[in-house]
This record gives structure tokens, sequence and C-alpha cells, in this order.
């Protein structure tokens, strides 16, 4: 076991995160405002708020899972990352500053305002679950980290990573998470780059010339572009697009940190920041995965353990402690989110909404608090047993791809509370049955993403039923015709 290395990874991140966290919990002990803990008052500035919502939708899949469709892939790979920038795009310009302008706490009390709660109760919870799945991949993320660089069990850096994470949020919450991941952004990126530097110098002679020709001298010249081919383009790159922006665009987990911006002006300038700063990663990653399969002396090791093998055998020790600082600023980052949007989604629309409707600041942080440390334990329990969370994750973005159809429509539109049930239900219903039945076979679709079919049916019955049930205007109509307070809730 490198000790030297664990031993400094853990002295920064908890010195960083104690740091923070304490100073801010201090902070918030003396105001009484409401939403310190969940939303942080609502103040956010640019940079944290870029570079949160650029971290949350970076974690353990963009590191370890691009290293391996690289393998597969190529420079396709780069697909996962550009989806991700497209999400964020659509996220900062559409729904982030939907739910910002609501002045809302949770993505389902969001939908309570268009629907009412009925939707509210089905979207909270299949989001929750969703959140759930992410926030366990990621606590492998973690585990793969640690004991990659410092040869720990992986069920072992699951746990050291899990109390890091839970320390990450626990302590000021969405400020502290804030914060943190500004100061971790700057440091991923400075060793991302010096990663990049010292692996150019340690490639055979001829360097990324020289890992081209292997492609070329194997055949394989189309892992070198991003176009490869039509079928990567429909399968792969535009279902990783559609089902990654249509999901995670109203995600809690990716939402909050909007609803915690100081005004949706503050959200419009965060694009031109958080979009390069997601995007540009996966180029890094992508880069050092083709670089680990052309190298005679890693290519052997194969997709899971050719790149941080070469990463460890190329840099030296002190770069090698940096680059796992680097790696888990990124896996945290996504696990603090993860952690925290679905105890949001307990605390407002299943504790307040239904048990204590007056809540406090003081209650609203308790309650928030333990449901971090049940779901953080949790998840890095069920991460020690290493399940296949990755070919999950497509049928689970798909449940989502309905509800930001209606939510549109809901706003713009028309609102009705039976064809946004009937609409999530028929949906729901037929998700499952692509993923578990030989439907896709039997209609000539057999190996495309479950979105297609989501998008396909949540659009088409959701204009429909819209069209001939009764209901109310598009929310944003009622808000522009009377008070907020007094817009009629969907029927």
């Amino acid at each position: 076991m490198n000790w030297g290395i664990l031993i400094g990874v853990l002295a920064y991140e908890v010195l960083l995160i104690v740091g923070l966290g304490l100073f801010f919990a201090r902070r918030q002990e003396h105001q009484k405002k409401e939403g310190g803990f969940l939303l942080s008052n609502r103040d956010l500035p640019v940079a944290v708020v870029a570079v949160t919502l650029a971290l949350t939708v970076l974690g353990t899949p963009h590191i370890f899972g691009v290293f391996e469709m690289t393998w597969f892939l190529g420079a396709g790979s780069i697909w996962f990352g550009i989806a991700h920038a497209v999400l964020l795009v659509v996220a900062i310009t559409t729904t982030a500053l939907w739910a910002r302008r609501a002045n809302v706490t949770s993505m389902p009390e969001f939908i309570a305002l268009i629907f009412g709660e009925g939707p509210r109760l089905m979207v909270g919870c299949v989001m929750a679950g969703l959140i759930f799945g992410i926030l366990t991949l990621e606590s492998q993320g973690i585990g793969i980290v640690f004991a990659t660089v410092t040869g720990v069990s992986i069920q072992q850096g699951a746990v050291i990573g899990g109390v890091l994470g839970i320390l990450y949020v626990i302590l000021a919450g969405m400020k502290e998470i804030g914060w943190v991941n500004l100061i971790n952004c700057a440091i991923m990126y400075v060793g991302l780059i010096l990663t990049m530097v010292f692996m150019s110098g340690a490639l055979p002679e001829g360097g990324w010339g020289e890992v081209a020709n292997f492609y070329i001298s194997q055949d394989q010249a189309q892992m070198l572009s991003i176009f490869a081919s039509p079928e990567l383009l429909f399968t792969f790159a535009l279902g990783t697009i559609l089902s990654t922006t249509f999901c995670q665009s109203i995600s809690q987990q990716l939402i909050q940190p909007a609803m915690a911006a100081k005004s949706e002006k503050t959200i419009r300038r965060t694009l031109w920041l958080a979009v390069p700063l997601n995007g540009l990663f996966c180029v890094f990653i992508a880069s050092i995965g083709l670089a680990a399969k052309a190298n005679p002396a890693f290519n052997e090791l194969g997709p899971k353990l050719a790149a941080p093998t070469m990463l460890l055998n190329s840099l030296p020790g002190w770069l090698v402690a940096w680059l796992m600082a680097s790696l888990l600023a990124a896996v945290l980052s996504s696990f603090a989110m993860a952690v925290m949007a679905p105890a949001t989604i307990f605390t407002i629309d299943i504790y307040k909404n239904f048990f204590n409707p007056d809540a406090g600041e003081r209650e609203e942080r308790i309650v928030t608090r333990v449901m971090i440390v049940v779901l953080g334990v949790a998840a890095f329990m069920v991460a020690a047993y290493l399940p296949p969370i990755v070919q999950a994750m497509n049928w689970l973005f798909a449940w989502m791809t309905p509800v930001f159809w209606l939510i549109i429509i809901g706003l713009f539109w028309k609102r009705s509370s039976a064809a946004a049930v009937i609409t999530l239900a028929v949906t729901w219903i037929v998700n499952s049955l692509w993923s578990f039945t030989a439907l896709p076979a039997m209609v000539g679709m057999e190996g495309q993403p479950n979105v297609y079919p989501c998008l396909l049916v949540g659009v088409g019955l959701g204009v429909i039923l819209t069209a001939i049930l009764p209901g109310k205007p598009g929310l944003f109509k009622a808000l522009d015709q009377q008070p907020a307070a007094e817009a009629v809730p969907a029927e």
C-alpha cells in the first residue's frame, strides 16, 4: 500500500472539506433565513454555480467509463463528453432558469406547481431512485480511485471515499459543496494538464504520431475519429445525447445548484464556463485511453487496467498524488450532489409536504443531514458488492424522458394532471417492456437505446392527451395573468 500518497491526499481533502465546511456552518448558525443549508440562501455567484454545474455531471463514468469506452470506440467515446456539454447548454438556457424563476427548492415541488400532487409523488420517487443509482456508481468510482493508486481494496476505498463524500456536504450543505468545488476544480485541471505534459514525454519514440500509427497499422483508423460510422452516431452518440439531456436537465442533482444562484442572470452567465469545463474533460481522458491501448507495455492489461497502470508507471510520485486528488475532485463533487439531491427531495417532498408543513430552517437542516448519512452509508455498502450499475443507467435515464417534455407542455401550453399521470405511466411501462421483453425485436429496433421509444411515446402521448383532456393554461401564462400565490392548480 502506498501510504505516502494515501495520507497526503486524505490530508488535503479533509483540510479543505472540513475547513470550509466548518467556516460556512458557523456562519449559517447565525442566520435565520430559510434555505441556507439546502440552497445557500440563494446567494451563490457565477463562478461557484458554473463549476458546480460542470462537476455535478462529471464523475466516475467520465473517468473509468471513458477509459473503457475508448478501448472499443476510440475517439468516439468523446461523444459522452459532448452529450454532457449539450446537457449543460439545454439546462442552463431552459430548465435551470425556469426552476429558479419559480423559486422552488426541489424539482418534484416544481412538478407540483405545474401538475399537482399526484405527478409530484410519481416523479419524486423515480427521480430519487435514479439519483441513488448514480450515487452508488460514484461510490464505486471513489473505491476504484483509491484502489488503483494506493493498493487498498475497492470496498475499503468506497468506505473511505464515502466518509469524505458525506463530509463534503453535511457540514454546510449547498454552500459547502459550491465553494469546495471551486477550489477542487482548479486543482483538477492543473493536475490533468500536468499529467498530459508528463505522459506525452513518456510515450514511445514518435509520441502521439506513433499512437496514431498504431491504429492505422491495425486497420482501425476509424478509432481516431469521432465520426467513425453511422451506427456509432445513431446508437451511441445520438442516444447518449438524448438520454442524458432529457433526464439530467430536469434532475434535482443538476438543477439544485442553479436554484441556489443569486439570480437568473447569474445562471445565464455560467454557460461560458460550465460547458467547456465539463466538455473538455473527456478529451483528456479519451486521449489517455487511446495512448494506453497503443502502448505494447500496457495493451495486454485490457480496457480496465491499461490506462490507470500506464499513468502510475509514467508519472512521478508527486504527480500521482496530484492526479489522485484531481480524480477524487471529479468523483466527490458528483457524489456530494448525488447524496444532497435525494436528501432534499425527502426533506421537501416527503417530510415537509406530508408530515411537518411548518418545518423551518433548523428542522430542514436536521432531516437533510440525517438523510445524507443514511443515503451515503447505503450507497457505499451497496457499492461494496460492485453491482453492474452502468448497464442500468440508460434504462434509468429513460424514465425521466417524458418529464422533460411534460414540463415544457405544462409551462407554456396547458396543464392537465390526468394527461401527465397517464403519459408517465404508459411511457414507464414501455421503458420496462423495452428492457425486459422481446418488444425491440418485434418492432425491428433491436439494440436501440431505451430513450427512442420513451421519447416517441412520451412526446406523442403527452401532446395528444393534453389536447383532448381538460386543463388550465400553462403555468407561466397563469403567473403572467395573476400573482403566483393565486395561480390555480392543474386539474
